[in-house]
């Protein structure tokens, strides 16, 4: 079975956008695109930069985490990136994509 991701990209005004997929490397590619498969938030919002990614088992982990990363303040994320934050989910740290 193909893992999931959840990512936190950071744009240029430092603000995060959470999100996850199957392929990193794709999704990045995306959004740095601003094209029509970008999120909505980050379009003409780049440079864009990836700063954290974690796999998951399936895709109902990946839902759970991203709801509540999204649910965290800045700070808490900001935590969470650093490692200072205990994340209780089970997941292991994926290469950032950088383009």
């Amino acid at each position: 079975m193909q893992p999931w991701f959840l990512y936190i990209i950071e744009n240029k005004y430092q603000h995060y956008y959470t999100g996850i997929c199957k392929d990193l490397s794709k999704r990045f590619a995306q959004h740095q695109s601003s094209g029509p498969l970008c999120a909505k938030a980050l379009r003409g919002k780049g440079p864009l930069k990836m700063i954290y990614a974690v796999s998951l088992v399936d895709h109902s982990d990946a839902l759970k985490m991203e709801l509540w990363v999204k649910k965290l303040t800045k700070a808490k994320k900001i935590q969470l990136i650093s490692g200072k934050l205990a994340c209780p989910f089970d997941v292991k740290l994926a290469l950032l994509v950088t383009l």
